[in-house]
């Protein structure tokens, strides 16, 4: 079941590789979508694809990549629009 997730984390999240390790998660769920660094020092992502697969990325996203400290992951789930080819990082 095709489904879309919104998702903002909170932490020690930027200058930690983590929208790389994102990309890099994403892409091996098979899954599309983005992510990018917000200025209020969380990380937005939006995920879309089979929703087990974003649940696994969203599980992922708790942890993140070794030098990351998640403390607030808060998704949003949303009707999925199939607007995106792959998975991107995003640059203000």
């Amino acid at each position: 079941m095709k489904s879309r997730a919104h998702v903002f984390i909170e932490g020690r999240v930027q200058g930690v590789f983590f929208r790389a390790h994102t990309k890099e998660k994403a892409e091996e769920l098979n899954l599309s979508g983005w992510v990018r660094n917000l200025p209020d020092g969380r990380v937005e992502a939006v995920f879309e694809g089979e929703k087990s697969n974003i649940e696994k990325m969203i599980a992922w996203c708790h942890v993140g990549p070794p030098l990351a400290k998640v403390e607030k992951v808060e998704v949003k789930w949303e009707e999925p629009k199939g607007e995106f080819e792959g998975f991107s990082i995003r640059y203000y």
